[in-house]
C-alpha cells in the first residue's frame, strides 16, 4: 500500500473456536484502490475493476462462522497481484526490472505488479521505478503471504494437517463450451495436476459442488499458479487447492454487480463451504492430546 497508510492489505476473519484444517482465502478480491494509483491510472473506475474476483470474499464470509478462518485481500489486483511470485517483475513496466526467463504471464503483462487489466489493456503510461515497485510488495504482498502462513502453520500444529482452499472467479467465457458429453464446466478445480493435494482432497471438493447440480472441471485451463506452490506440500500435510467459479453463476460481468441469482448462489456457497469445511473436522486435534 501506500508508504503513509497503516491499513491492512488483507481482511483476516477467525472463527470464535477452530475446528477445521480448512483455510479459505481470496486473494483477488479486494477493491480498495490507493487514490494515487488511481489517479496515474489510464483506465476509467469500472474498467480498472475488470481483474477483480468481484464478491468472491461475500461468498466465502460464511466460513468462520462454519469454524475456519477467511483470510481475503482488501489490496487490488490491479496494484499487486497475490497469486504471483514476488519476482515475478515486468521490465515492460519497471524500471530496473531484471528480465524473467520463460515466463508467460509476465511477458502478458500479468507479473505481481500487473501492466495490464482483463483484455490487455494498459493500467497506466510509462513506467514506475523499481523502488515503487518493490514499496507495494513490501506493503501488501509480504503481509498478505505472511498471514497466509502462519494460518497454515497453526492448521498443522492444531491438526496435523493444512487444507488451503483457494478460491477465484472466471469470466464466463474463459472456458470454452463444450458439447452434450462435455458441458462448459462452471467450476474448475486445479492442484496443479496431481502435485499441490491430495487425490481425495480434490474428489471431495468436487464431490461439494457436483452434488448441486454444478458442472466441474480439473485443471484445465487453469490448475493454480503461486499461491499453490508455495503452500502445497501433500507430503507434508499441507494440501493447496484452487477453485474458479463462473462469474456468470451470480453477478452481471459487464456491471461488476450481483445479479438476480445472487441470493441463491451464495445459499448454495454455504453448503458448498460446509461440506468442504467437513473434510478438515477431527475428532480430537493434536493440540490438544
Amino acid at each position: 500500500m501506500d508508504p503513509d497508510d497503516d491499513r491492512l492489505p488483507y481482511r483476516l476473519m477467525l472463527p470464535a473456536r477452530r475446528t477445521t484444517s480448512v483455510i479459505f482465502a481470496s486473494p483477488h478480491s479486494g477493491r480498495d484502490y490507493p487514490d494515487a494509483f488511481l489517479r496515474r491510472s489510464v483506465l476509467d473506475a469500472q474498467t480498472i475493476r475488470s481483474s477483480e474476483d468481484a464478491f468472491i470474499d461475500r461468498l466465502l464470509d460464511p466460513a468462520p462462522g462454519l469454524g475456519a478462518p477467511l483470510l481475503a485481500a482488501t489490496v487490488p489486483r490491479a496494484y499487486v497481484d497475490l497469486n504471483r511470485a514476488a519476482e515475478e517483475l515486468d521490465p515492460a513496466l519497471i524500471e530496473g526490472a531484471r528480465p524473467v526467463p520463460h515466463n508467460p504471464r509476465v511477458v502478458s503483462g500479468l507479473g505481481v505488479i500487473p501492466r495490464v487489466v482483463a483484455g490487455g489493456r494498459a493500467i497506466r503510461s510509462g513506467k514506475m521505478t523499481l523502488a515503487e515497485a518493490e514499496a507495494r510488495i513490501a506493503g501488501a504482498w509480504r503481509p498478505y503471504h505472511a498471514a497466509l502462513s502462519a494460518l497454515m502453520d497453526e492448521s498443522v500444529a492444531s491438526f496435523g494437517e493444512a487444507i488451503l482452499i483457494d478460491v477465484h472467479s472466471m469470466p464466463h467465457e474463459a472456458v470454452e463450451g463444450g458439447s452434450s458429453r462435455a458441458p462448459r464446466p462452471q467450476i474448475v478445480l486445479g492442484d496443479r495436476f496431481g502435485a499441490t493435494a491430495a487425490p481425495d482432497i480434490l474428489e471431495r471438493i468436487e464431490e461439494a459442488f457436483a452434488v448441486e447440480g454444478l458442472t466441474v472441471s480439473r485443471n484445465v485451463p487453469f490448475a493454480g499458479a503461486y499461491v499453490l506452490q508455495a503452500h502445497g506440500r501433500p507430503s507434508r500435510g499441507r494440501h493447496a487447492v484452487q477453485i474458479e467459479i463462473d462469474r456468470a453463476l451470480y453477478m452481471d460481468e459487464a456491471l461488476i454487480l450481483p445479479h438476480a441469482g445472487y441470493g441463491a448462489f451464495a445459499l448454495l456457497m454455504r453448503r458448498v463451504l460446509s461440506r468442504i469445511v467437513a473434510m478438515g473436522v477431527q475428532e480430537m486435534p493434536l493440540a490438544a492430546e
